[in-house]
């Protein structure tokens, strides 16, 4: 944990003791919930209330952000075609007060901010919420699912690799997440794994 500012992990489909022995290998001392939805009706011990006590006893704490940090934001203006629209997301003053409070959490104690998915670049917290804290210069690292952590530079080396954008090695295009071809990058990537929000069909 001690080379980097914050962790993110994604609980997917795991049991409950293997997603805390993940924690613990990582040294976690601190959760940070930032599902919008913090519940799971297939897996029961990732719904908050289970999870808290889960973690608890384990002396991990617990925190519940998902109402600022969240990927389904409820104002229909930060959605573009019915996709949640990150970039309009990012700069809203509910984010920014929701990312303060996760940077200042970070630096008291060893945090992981947790989501659903698995993969980094299926999930908000990487693409949104972690884009937004790189680019204030805090390192993160993403713990994957055979125990490594993959630095979020490295993770968003892949992110170029998927959509074929190749990087001149002599620049380091990554310390700000604000190059063009990254952006277009996260852009696409947004538009494909974002949150969708359900469009009512006329009536008949």
């Amino acid at each position: 944990m001690s080379s980097f500012d914050l962790l993110s992990i994604g609980h997917s489909n795991v049991s409950a003791d293997r997603f805390l022995a993940m924690l613990q290998n990582a040294g976690v001392s601190g959760v940070v919930d930032v599902r919008s939805a913090p519940s799971s009706h297939h897996f029961p011990w990732f719904a908050k209330k289970n999870l808290a006590a889960a973690l608890a006893r384990n002396d991990i704490a617990y925190a519940f952000m998902g109402d600022t940090l969240g990927g389904r934001p409820h104002e229909q203006s930060l959605y573009r075609a019915g996709i949640a629209n990150y970039e309009a997301m990012a700069k809203q003053p509910v984010f920014h007060s929701g990312l303060e409070l996760l940077i200042d959490a970070a630096a008291q104690s060893a945090v992981c901010m947790m989501c659903a998915e698995r993969e980094p670049l299926d999930c908000h917290r990487c693409l949104l919420v972690a884009r937004s804290l790189a680019a204030r210069g805090l390192t993160i690292g993403h713990i994957l699912h055979d125990g490594t952590i993959e630095p979020h530079a490295t993770t968003e080396r892949r992110l170029l690799a998927l959509y074929g954008q190749g990087l001149d090695q002599t620049c380091d295009l990554f310390a700000t997440g604000q190059h063009p071809r990254l952006a277009a990058a996260y852009r696409r990537r947004a538009h494909a794994v974002a949150f969708r929000r359900k469009v009512a069909m006329p009536a008949a």
